[in-house]
């Protein structure tokens, strides 16, 4: 089954921007397909590859900061193709 999810982590401490750098780093190092804007990093692929990930990754990224959060979407489809017809 494939699978889109929608990340944003926040860590809520001063010096920020290098766990989310390194969390993206290793996200791309995946294999899977990994699309970035400003706001979020999106993941597209089979579920049990990119839960494994997340397990892995989201636990690694907790432990390098001292509070955040992690806001996650999954949408039941590969959406990687979407553009709008608007």
């Amino acid at each position: 089954m494939k699978i889109s999810v929608e990340l944003t982590l926040t860590p809520l401490q001063d010096n920020f921007e290098t766990p989310i750098i390194d969390f993206i780093k290793k996200l791309r190092a995946s294999g899977l397909t990994v699309l970035e804007n400003p706001l979020s990093t999106q993941i597209y692929g089979e579920y049990d590859k990119v839960m494994e990930l997340l397990t892995t990754e989201v636990k690694e990224a907790f432990e390098a900061i001292d509070n955040g959060l992690l806001h996650m979407k999954i949408v039941k489809s590969d959406r990687s193709d979407y553009e709008p017809n608007f």
